[in-house]
């Protein structure tokens, strides 16, 4: 199930990006696997990959290859993760980037490969070379839908928003795709996400953005605290509008960040909100913090308790596994005579106690929702962090004990 997340259905097209996807037989079941992304040329590219030191072999090659050539096209395939495969696994890789460049008439170092699925199966480099010239020939701009279908693996719904923003009187496009439900703890972004702009930046100022707006998206969820081997997010600019080319001086600057933040934030909330076996969608704040990275460890350390989680899966109010877990998080100080907790608007803790306000009855009564806020006060300064997670349930035990069957 999903908690209040609404299935993309449209996703609007972006001048200069063309997409194709198709079945290519990577997947057991023969549903939708493999997905093409061609980009412009002249076209900025940013890009930010998984800190996981078991990285994946197409991970290692789309780095390699992004900081070698502009990239003209992506190449996506769910249903298996070529991680763990080795010396192999790394030359499969490079070979599926020169079956695609040789199709589409590029060099393979044009070509940024990324996978998602199984870890540790060898990657099926011939349904790639049966594919790729009709793929090829199916390229097309409003295919946005299509491709967020087929980089899903146990997501339940496709992960798709658009946003549009007036700069110098003239429409600039953002639109973004996502996937990921479970094994979800970014440590740069989420497992995959493509979002591409008509907008003009350069590839320098593209990157700054990306790894802004990714610190408070997508560096700002978890499922079950495991990062992925195979984590990665692009961030493309086609420079195909008529308006003029942002900087970080231009006035339209702050309107172009906004509105990247938003849907990175809104994709980073919508794989929460498909997490593996939720019931509850989670936001945890840290408030008046020292610092941020204080705020955000604080966070992290409370979504990441199973005990929280299988007390929000039970809806039980115990209270007192959320002040265990704050107090065991890895920051220097904590004054825990000052510190309150509130479960949206009901006060649970304040001074390093049960607030005298509080009734189990107010606490059931947040408990009982879909959808809880979390605010850790601290009042030891005037950072704060925000995270979204969810609930540990029974279907999460299922779904991951039975991913491979």
């Amino acid at each position: 199930m999903t908690v209040n997340l609404n299935e993309a259905t449209h996703l609007a097209a972006v001048k200069g990006i063309r997409l194709a996807a198709g079945a290519s037989g990577i997947k057991k079941n023969n549903t939708i696997d493999l997905v093409l992304i061609e980009i412009s040329e002249g076209a900025s590219c940013a890009a930010v990959f998984t800190q996981n030191r078991f990285r994946a072999a197409p991970v290692i090659i789309a780095e390699q290859h992004l900081s070698e050539s502009s990239p003209r096209l992506l190449l996506i395939n769910s249903g298996n993760a070529n991680a763990g495969t080795g010396e192999s696994g790394y030359r499969n890789a490079l070979l599926t980037c020169e079956l695609a460049a040789d199709v589409l008439g590029c060099k393979k170092q044009q070509v940024l490969p990324f996978s998602t699925g199984v870890i540790g199966e060898n990657l099926q480099v011939d349904c790639f070379e049966k594919s790729l010239p009709e793929l090829v020939s199916q390229l097309g701009s409003d295919n946005w839908l299509m491709a967020a279908k087929g980089i899903m693996t146990t997501d339940t719904v496709p992960k798709g928003i658009t946003r549009e923003i007036q700069i110098d009187e003239e429409t600039i496009t953002i639109t973004g795709i996502a996937k990921g439900s479970g094994m979800i703890k970014p440590n740069m972004a989420t497992m995959l996400s493509y979002i591409a702009t008509d907008a003009k930046i350069s590839a320098d100022l593209l990157t700054e953005c990306l790894k802004t707006s990714v610190e408070y998206s997508f560096n700002s969820i978890t499922v079950d605290g495991d990062t992925s081997t195979n984590d990665s997010c692009v961030l493309l600019a086609t420079g195909q509008t008529d308006a003029a080319e942002i900087k970080k001086s231009s006035a339209g600057f702050s309107v172009f960040m906004q509105a990247l933040a938003e849907v990175m934030q809104t994709l980073a909330q919508s794989i929460i909100r498909d997490a593996e076996g939720i019931t509850k969608f989670v936001e945890i704040t840290v408030c008046n913090a020292v610092s941020y990275d204080d705020a955000k460890t604080v966070a992290y350390t409370v979504a990441h308790s199973p005990l929280v989680k299988t007390a929000l899966f039970a809806s039980d109010p115990n209270w007192g596994r959320i002040l265990a877990a704050v107090g065991r998080a890895e920051i220097d100080k904590i004054e825990v005579d000052q510190l309150s907790i509130y479960l949206d608007d009901v006060c649970i803790v304040e001074e390093g106690a049960r607030a005298g306000s509080y009734t189990e009855a107010a606490g059931q009564r947040v408990m009982n929702e879909s959808e809880i806020k979390i605010t850790i006060d601290l009042a030891m300064g005037d950072c704060q962090a925000t995270v979204w997670t969810s609930d540990l349930s029974y279907d999460y035990v299922k779904i991951n004990a039975e991913y491979r069957s």
